[in-house]
């Protein structure tokens, strides 16, 4: 069905009064009116003709179940099992949400351990300076300590 609300239908009357005028206006608007309730009544007598030829079983088929998602629910689902599977949708919802809060944690700690290993790396010049002896301290290998790498999934690779 058509959605207007009252600013739409305010500018479509002043609009209507413009490009018809007040005089013509009323006689526009009872042709319209003709026109609409003509529609309306061929729509209710092609539905009617068609629940008479599908007969009593179709009675009361609305074209909602025409969609095959209702019409499973509908017609092959208790109540129990929409019930079952409601719930089962519910639960996977929430494990979904606990993974994705699972797999921030994961990834700060990521995070957390390449910005470990980045410092190791690569000391500052503080702690790259000399020992109280005036020697230059050991420089860690950098080859030694790896970062860690983030191998990439693909769901629809597997």
């Amino acid at each position: 069905m058509i959605d207007f609300n009252w600013t739409e239908i305010t500018v479509l009357a002043v609009l209507a009064m413009i490009l018809f005028g007040p005089e013509k206006l009323p006689e526009f608007a009872r042709k319209a009116a003709r026109v609409i309730a003509h529609l309306r009544k061929i729509g209710n007598d092609a539905r009617g003709q068609l629940r008479a030829e599908l007969g009593p079983e179709w009675d009361n088929v609305r074209l909602s179940d025409l969609n095959p998602k209702n019409f499973v629910a509908r017609h092959l689902l208790s109540a129990e099992e929409k019930d079952d599977l409601l719930a089962i949708r519910d639960e996977f919802r929430s494990v979904g949400a606990e993974a994705t809060e699972g797999l921030g944690g994961v990834r700060e700690g990521i995070e957390g351990a390449r910005s470990e290993s980045r410092a190791a790396a690569h000391p500052g010049p503080d702690a790259a300076g000399a020992d109280a002896g005036g020697t230059a301290a050991a420089q860690p290998d950098p080859a030694s300590s790896e970062p860690l790498r983030v191998i990439a999934y693909d769901p629809e690779a597997t």
